[in-house]
């Protein structure tokens, strides 16, 4: 009897090391070998607007639908893939937003990405914008990096620093340089797109955390010369562990300083944000964000702008969110704007940075 139960385990645990997956059956074996269908996910954020200013007062539509395709290739890489479907002055257009494959087994805690990605810039610019607790961006970004951010196409190398104190990531990537942006634009010849991050990350206490981030950007402008930017971000988060379901507080701040260089000389421009976010209850929370920004080419021009966001997070797949802000500046009118978004995520779709 025994003998027989040992061969029937052995014929059980043999099928699972078969490469065309044949008799496999349950989570145990899915594990063991490369899944063949990547994770599949589509992300909608749909919008219902008003603002002061412009030809058109009042909107509604589809601000942008997102397929996501994540898969491990094989026990050394996994692969990414965004596909975008955005509303542009009315129409719609498809875009790839991201395309990287990461390597997952390199020596001395080093990851390398390659491919279409979004830059290692500051605290936002890595999440994509539906998963960002605010329904407009700060205006600092708009401003220097643009309505999407920076996302170019090279190479990231990471460093995970042994610092047995606290968590250390270092960061350098060298990208073609943006197609379209305030700062930065694609050289004609071999100039290229530097950037580089460093993350500091502390464990306050058991319910608190404080990250200190370092960036710094390197590339031609679309005269043909060069621009840098220079930033740094803070966050300090408290969730306390008994009610982590219920409370947290968020506090968060970027600056950004530019250098731009010109025909006649050097132009100096500086923008930030600072913002705080308070859990009211468990799928409620509330966000003030106050905005200022130069424009790289114009330290003269700046934007101002106060914001709130009331977020009903239903749960993980879905939440709707409520957005008022005030904008104003010395060479712009003073304007409004209230925004009402459904941000809904179907399929499996992983979690974003801390």
């Amino acid at each position: 009897m025994q003998d027989s139960l040992l061969a029937a385990l052995q014929k059980e645990m043999a099928s699972f090391a078969e490469p065309d997956g044949q008799a496999q059956s349950g989570r145990t074996a899915a594990r063991l070998v490369p899944t063949r269908n990547p994770d599949i996910s589509v992300i909608g954020d749909i919008r219902a607007g008003y603002r002061s200013d412009g030809e058109r007062n009042v909107d509604l539509g589809v601000e942008e639908i997102e397929l996501a395709l994540k898969s491990v290739i094989d026990p050394y890489a996994r692969a990414d893939v965004y596909l975008s479907m955005a509303s542009e002055d009315g129409e719609i257009k498809f875009e790839l937003e991201e395309a990287f494959i990461t390597t997952m087994s390199l020596p001395h805690t080093l990851q390398l990405k390659a491919g279409k990605f979004r830059n290692t810039v500051g605290k936002i610019n890595l999440i994509h914008p539906h998963a960002l607790p605010f329904v407009t961006m700060p205006a600092v970004y708009t401003n220097f990096l643009g309505d999407e951010g920076l996302n170019d196409q090279g190479v990231s190398l990471s460093w995970l620093v042994p610092n047995g104190s606290f968590y250390q990531e270092l960061t350098f990537e060298i990208t073609r340089g943006p197609d379209e942006s305030p700062s930065f634009s694609t050289d004609d010849g071999n100039r290229l797109l530097y950037t580089g991050h460093l993350k500091n990350f502390w464990d306050l206490s058991e319910n608190s955390t404080f990250e200190l981030g370092l960036t710094g950007i390197n590339g031609p402008n679309d005269l043909g010369l060069t621009s840098t930017l220079a930033g740094f971000d803070i966050t300090y988060k408290w969730k306390p562990v008994r009610y982590n379901r219920y409370k947290s507080f968020t506090l968060q701040a970027e600056t950004f300083f530019s250098f731009r260089s010109t025909d006649s000389g050097r132009i100096n421009s500086m923008g930030l944000y600072a913002l705080a976010s308070y859990q009211l209850a468990e799928r409620w929370m509330l966000l003030a964000r106050y905005d200022h920004s130069d424009l790289p080419d114009d330290p003269d021009w700046n934007e101002n702008g106060v914001s709130s966001t009331l977020g009903w997070l239903l749960t993980e797949f879905q939440k709707v969110e409520f957005g008022v802000r005030r904008s104003w500046g010395d060479k712009i009118e003073t304007s409004y704007a209230g925004v009402v978004r459904v941000v809904f995520v179907i399929g499996t779709h992983g979690a974003h940075q801390y």
